[in-house]
């Protein structure tokens, strides 16, 4: 039984992430070519006009996003780690590079004018600053040769790039359960795109110092 489901998980997790990936591509095509009032552009309209800089750090979360994303998702793989350990150090740099010389400090500076207010400000803001943080450190670690603690920083970053995915799977829930508005969804969805995700990811760690 143990070995069905053990067998069973990765496939299930892997189409999981894949409806969503895709989806996270048909949502960056629509970005492509680079205008500045297509999707959610049409509702930043102030900062793409009012801040020189909104436009391009916009454009190179929403592209870099999807790159670690696909980067990953690939570094948990057993398979690939133990066949073709050279792949997964050239990925793993190329995650590290993306969030924390892109993705994490473009994240933040949009996160300053995210709708919502205050609240949502704050959210997406500790977010990037975690994000480059467990990022940077898995990376240290790794450096260090302690691959424990390698893991466990990765697993962090990971699952705070997976918010990409898991505030837009909060926000189809709530719309078609409770349809908020707007702002409030915002303020929602800010917080639960990435604090359940670390949250589990915690208690995975734990259960795994027990053992």
């Amino acid at each position: 039984m143990k070995k069905n489901l053990s067998l069973l998980l990765p496939i299930v997790w892997t189409l999981i992430f894949s409806f969503f990936f895709i989806l996270m591509i048909n949502i960056t095509l629509q970005y492509i070519p680079i205008k500045n009032d297509v999707a959610f552009l049409q509702i930043k309209q102030t900062e793409v006009h009012k801040i020189p800089s909104y436009l391009t750090l916009f454009y190179i979360h929403v592209y870099s996003a999807i790159f670690v994303l696909l980067a990953g998702f690939t570094q948990f793989s057993n398979f690939i780690l133990k066949k073709y350990p050279a792949i997964h150090r050239n990925i793993g740099k190329l995650y590290v590079i993306i969030i924390v010389f892109l993705s994490a400090p473009s994240g933040l500076f949009i996160g300053i004018f995210a709708n919502g207010g205050f609240f949502s400000k704050v959210s997406f803001v500790t977010l990037s600053i975690l994000w480059f943080y467990c990022t940077l450190k898995g990376f240290l670690h790794i450096k260090n040769k302690n691959i424990a603690l390698h893991k466990a920083y990765m697993l962090r970053s990971f699952t705070l790039t997976f918010s990409a995915i898991t505030l837009r799977f909060w926000k189809v829930i709530l719309v078609y359960l409770f349809q908020p508005s707007p702002m409030d969804l915002y303020q929602i969805i800010a917080w639960l795109g990435w604090i359940p995700n670390l949250l589990i990811i915690e208690c995975y760690l734990y259960n795994q110092s027990k053992k």
